[in-house]
């Protein structure tokens, strides 16, 4: 089975629904430095100890980086997380 092609677009939603969230992704992961969950600091993801590896800026898909707008490496692998689904160690 061959691999689906992705554009970056939705159907039904062309471009300027990805635009729209720009801003909104911007002002997420602005909230999230200001908070404190800077690149290389040591997190807890739940239980689990973690550190931070970069923010989400996806403006399409299942994880988008205003919803979770943070990226964490644990040792179960990377994940993208929310503000609520994490705390400073």
């Amino acid at each position: 089975m061959a691999a689906k092609e992705r554009n970056g677009s939705r159907r039904g939603q062309g471009k300027q629904g990805s635009e729209r969230l720009g801003p909104v992704i911007g002002s997420a992961v602005n909230v999230a430095i200001n908070r404190g969950f800077v690149v290389g600091r040591e997190v807890l993801v739940g239980s689990i100890p973690g550190i931070v590896v970069g923010y989400n800026i996806a403006s399409f898909g299942q994880f988008v980086g205003n919803a979770y707008p943070l990226v964490v490496r644990t040792a179960l692998g990377v994940t993208k997380c929310g503000m609520d689904e994490v705390s400073l160690a």
